[in-house]
């Protein structure tokens, strides 16, 4: 892998990762175009996630912080609600991640073949690309995140279950299952970035591991692709979580299709 590839891959992890187009299927199609194996570096994509995930984080910092603030304040103040809100909002997103850890236990060696199939990515894209589209013409219900309930945490859950499989968006389809059960759109937004922490820090524990034995002449092109990856996350998540306010999703739709029947004919005629 070359420093202008880590790059681009940092540039794509960044974008794919919160826009609703799925990371892993673009990482997956971006690996066979620049002629680089799947399986080859674990400890790079957990560079590049470790970027996006960084990016969420000093993005909410605030929301994070008095999330966390709130599970420490107890006592009837002016200020009680508003921690009683907080600390069910963790709640929701531990039930939510919970529920996606039960659905990957079981499957989780069938997922890592996946993700050496192409041609599966590209059909994937075109059902997120359906998921997305219809998610833009439900009625907003206006039901805060805080009063979503324990069913729709697990629904959340499972729909960020299903997207393991690469191809299938997990900020789309998170955000699209938040929509479906009437929660308003840009809480739908915060909680999908606030549920993609443990998700990706999770989904990277392998890749921990595998760091002991990083080697130092591909430090340079990993903290590029870190780098690239979190600067363009950043960018990205202002402007995705304007977009699902005015539900204007569906033209990514119209990318994911474009670009899986692309693929489809890239691979059948070559």
């Amino acid at each position: 892998m070359s420093f202008l590839q880590s790059i681009l891959l940092g540039i794509i992890q960044g974008l794919t990762e919160f826009l609703p187009v799925s990371s892993s299927g673009h990482l997956v199609l971006a690996g066979h175009i620049f002629g680089i194996e799947e399986k080859g570096d674990i400890i790079f994509e957990t560079f590049l996630h470790l970027g996006t995930a960084l990016a969420v984080i000093v993005y909410f910092r605030s929301m994070l912080w008095d999330l966390i603030k709130s599970l420490f304040c107890w006592k009837k103040t002016i200020e009680s609600q508003v921690h009683f809100h907080n600390r069910m909002t963790m709640v929701y997103l531990g039930i939510a991640t919970f529920t996606t850890l039960l659905m990957y236990l079981p499957f989780s060696d069938r997922l890592e073949h996946m993700f050496t199939q192409p041609l599966l990515v590209a059909f994937m894209l075109i059902i997120t690309g359906i998921i997305i589209f219809v998610s833009d013409f439900i009625k907003d219900r206006g039901i805060p995140v805080s009063s979503m309930g324990i069913f729709r945490s697990i629904f959340i859950g499972i729909g960020q279950g299903i997207a393991l499989l690469p191809g299938i968006s997990r900020s789309g389809t998170t955000i699209a299952c938040s929509i479906f059960t009437g929660i308003k759109r840009k809480e739908a937004a915060h909680f999908s970035f606030l549920l993609s922490i443990p998700a990706i820090l999770g989904g990277n524990l392998l890749g921990f591991k595998e760091l002991a034995s990083l080697d130092k002449s591909m430090l340079l092109k990993y903290i590029a692709g870190f780098c690239f990856s979190f600067a363009v996350g950043f960018a990205v998540i202002a402007i995705l979580i304007e977009l699902i306010r005015r539900s204007k999703l569906k033209y990514f739709s119209y990318y994911l299709w474009t670009l899986s029947t692309a693929t489809i004919a890239f691979f059948y005629l070559a």
